[in-house]
């Protein structure tokens, strides 16, 4: 079984909840949201969500007790298609997912490029459903932090899934226009170290052709000699996605594999496709950019 480990401070940094006292409207449930037609990854009837719950915190919208995993398609125009795809994967601390910001946003910024974009929702670790025993868990999640406890949790079920919905997207390559040789897939917080062990841990038909990390999956890892290309971006005043020094880089620098690292002087954790007034705001141009210079949105009829 594998396992990741988050800062306690999850719950309240990346949502900016400042303390588990806050009540509403800080932290509400809200009805599901309209989304584009998902299609389920575990045979479950589609848009079955027996046990998921929305939940509003603080300016962030998340889902959480996921336990029917889905893939969300979101096409490019057909004139305008490189044939080149990403999977995405949310972050939330493996406890939700956010999946509208990091999901569905993301997939429509991939999309306007001409790279069809499919928004992962996978399995997360359940958390209390009603709001009262929700804070007091994330209280629980802040003391532990405070003491300088991290809080351990399981990725398993998560990697999995991405193997899945990329097995999923090369299957239908014809059908969305794709290449099955240039299917990626990126993640942000915990949703990069899906990605990254995406690339891993799951069968050669389930492993991502590149892979991009954002704000998460910085850790060290014995980093194969097959491993995807891989980009990297994070901020220096991050406070959850920790590092000491970036040995996930240097261990794919090692292994010989193409590798690229984006280090903004501010950002915070969750800065998304960028941040205001942070040069943070540069990194989706230079992640296109560095997937054109790899040869990823060369499309076919190209030399």
């Amino acid at each position: 079984m594998r396992k990741s480990v988050y800062i306690g401070t999850l719950a309240f940094t990346l949502i900016g909840v400042p303390s588990a006292a806050q009540t509403s409207p800080a932290v509400r449930d809200i009805p599901a949201p309209n989304s584009p037609p998902s299609i389920p990854l575990d045979g479950s009837v589609a848009g079955s969500a027996d046990t998921e719950v929305w939940t509003r915190l603080g300016t962030l919208d998340v889902v959480r007790n996921v336990s029917h995993p889905t893939l969300t398609p979101i096409l490019p125009e057909p004139g305008n298609a490189t044939g080149a795809a990403v999977v995405i994967a949310p972050g939330g601390g493996m406890i939700m997912l956010a999946l509208d910001a990091e999901g569905w946003q993301v997939a429509h910024a991939f999309a306007r490029r001409g790279i069809a974009a499919f928004v992962l929702k996978y399995r997360v670790q359940p958390t209390p459903v009603a709001v009262p025993d929700l804070l007091a868990y994330f209280a629980q999640l802040q003391a532990k932090a405070e003491k300088g406890e991290a809080t351990e949790t399981d990725s398993t079920a998560a990697v999995k899934d991405a193997g899945t919905a990329i097995a999923m997207v090369r299957a239908n390559a014809a059908r969305w226009g794709v290449d099955p040789a240039r299917v990626g897939m990126i993640g942000f917080s915990s949703g990069a170290t899906v990605a990254r062990d995406a690339a891993f841990v799951n069968e050669p038909g389930g492993r991502p052709d590149f892979v991009a990390l954002l704000y998460g999956g910085l850790d060290k890892v014995e980093v194969p000699a097959t491993a995807p290309p891989m980009f990297a971006a994070v901020a220096f005043d991050d406070k959850i996605a920790r590092f000491d020094g970036f040995p996930v880089v240097a261990a794919w620098h090692s292994a010989g594999r193409p590798v690229e690292l984006h280090a903004y002087q501010s950002g915070g954790h969750g800065f998304g496709l960028g941040r205001p007034g942070t040069t943070s705001l540069g990194v989706f141009d230079q992640l296109i950019q560095w997937l054109d210079i790899q040869g990823f949105l060369k499309r076919k009829t190209e030399k």
